[in-house]
């Protein structure tokens, strides 16, 4: 069943799968704890029963899919063990103390605060609840920063040295953490993660203003999720711009990949918008291109000359196609949530914003949107790497363990198999609770029962 395909791709083609599923939820899971650590913050300085609604609301979303990034993320574990073996033995000096801090560090205070987030309000007092939501929302945090540490390393290695054995051992830890991609990756990769959960909360809310506008906690949710959308798109561009320069200068092929460019260009290279990627003839077929802005943008000069992938080995060339379409799907969604957070500044400004069905139309159809520009992103990100899992040190096939073709096919099955009923049944879950609309606001807490008998 798997003749042709050898151990590498199989085992790629797995970690791609998993890591797929397990990249979303903590996304979701960092934008939606800082959702609820402001929803109960406002709270607590208003005394407004529709933010304590609304925490409540997405609170048990945040649970579910909590516990979904936990269990997907401990099966990526297993492959570093077994099918990347080389890679972990080789790279474990480094990665596995980065690794380590995050569970020791994130993801402990995660777990030690979410039950005093979750079932703690009535117990601990208004104060250490609102702390324990906070713990939460800065784990979640904490975690995505030694991660992006660890994997921005494999991007950009820096502060080791190799060992008689060949393995990567650190010599700066200070130069390792901080490389020189870590802080653009990091920004990029957090607000990704605001703008895809911005856009989830908004769906939910145009799907129930489409069927009533008059619930105040629906109307609450959307115009927040809108302002998300307004302040975060444009600074997401802004800084996956100065992303792009840090790759350039440090991951050029990949940006050749990127924008097309099998050819240099020494006068203006240009923007091609779409086309073929041709991999067998080195060109772009039918492309739609506007001369010199490429170098405008990466060069801030119209005339700057840009390298192409024809002086890259063909060895150490990534895989053109993939990186160039899902490279301009990211873009592609990134402008129209753009177009999104204008259209409400606009309707806001009218006063029409919560009158809008074609905007809540509109906000229901992005509701994936920003998740599936945060897979693009970071297919762009890992496949442009190749052939290397660490950027001019180790490359992919010298990084598989001794693992058999028809082994790694038949664990990539039942990976497939479990994930789909395992979190389809999860999702289908999220979707149910999505479904319900959010309470209305309740008697405020100063209000009692009227006591018949005394009476």
């Amino acid at each position: 069943m798997f003749d042709g395909f050898t151990a590498e791709a199989l085992a790629r083609a797995q970690f791609a799968f998993t890591i797929s599923f397990h990249i979303i939820f903590p996304a979701f899971s960092i934008g939606l704890a800082r959702f609820l650590t402001v929803l109960n913050a406002l709270w607590l300085r208003t005394q407004d029963r529709t933010y304590l609604t609304l925490f409540e609301y997405w609170k048990k979303i945040f649970a579910v899919v909590f516990g979904m990034g936990v269990v997907s993320g401990i099966v990526m574990s297993y492959q570093f063990g077994t099918n990347w073996s080389v890679f972990s033995d080789k790279t474990g000096p480094i990665l596995g103390p980065l690794l380590a801090y995050e569970v020791l560090s994130a993801f402990f205070l995660e777990a030690g605060f979410l039950g005093i987030m979750l079932f703690g309000r009535e117990k601990v007092g208004p104060r250490l609840h609102m702390f324990a939501t906070a713990m939460v929302a800065i784990g979640t945090l904490m975690s995505a920063t030694w991660i992006l540490a660890a994997n921005s390393w494999m991007q950009t290695p820096a502060g080791y040295s190799i060992n008689d054995v060949g393995q990567f051992t650190p010599e700066d830890w200070w130069a390792i953490i901080f490389n020189p991609s870590f802080p653009y990756r990091l920004v990029h990769m957090v607000l990704a993660a605001f703008l895809s959960t911005s856009f989830a909360v908004a769906a939910v809310a145009g799907w129930h203003l489409l069927k009533d506008g008059n619930n105040g906690a629906t109307l609450r949710m959307f115009s927040m999720a809108m302002w998300m959308a307004a302040i975060v798109a444009p600074i997401q561009i802004v800084a996956g711009d100065a992303h792009g320069l840090n790759t350039l200068e440090h991951q050029p092929a990949k940006v050749m990949a990127m924008e097309g460019h099998y050819d240099s260009h020494p006068d203006g290279a240009p923007l091609i918008l779409f086309g073929i990627p041709n991999p067998q003839e080195k060109r772009i077929d039918y492309a739609i291109q506007i001369p010199k802005l490429s170098s405008l943008i990466l060069k801030h000069d119209l005339n700057a000359p840009l390298a192409g992938l024809d002086t890259v080995p063909d060895a150490e060339e990534p895989p053109v196609t993939v990186v160039f379409w899902s490279f301009r799907i990211m873009i592609a969604i990134g402008f129209a949530m753009l177009g999104i957070g204008i259209w409400s500044l606009w309707r806001r400004w009218k006063g029409t914003l919560y009158q809008d069905r074609w905007l809540h139309r509109a906000s229901v159809l992005m509701g994936p949107s920003g998740f599936v520009a945060l897979l693009a992103g970071w297919v762009t990100t890992e496949v442009g790497r190749q052939p290397f899992t660490v950027y001019g040190a180790l490359r992919t096939v010298d990084s598989i363990g001794p693992v058999d073709a028809p082994a790694v096919g038949a664990s990539l099955l039942a990976f497939i198999w479990v994930y789909f009923f395992v979190f389809g049944a999860g999702l289908f879950y999220v979707f149910r609770l999505m479904r319900q609309a959010p309470d209305r606001p309740a008697p405020s807490p100063d209000t009692q029962p009227v006591n018949t008998v005394q009476a």
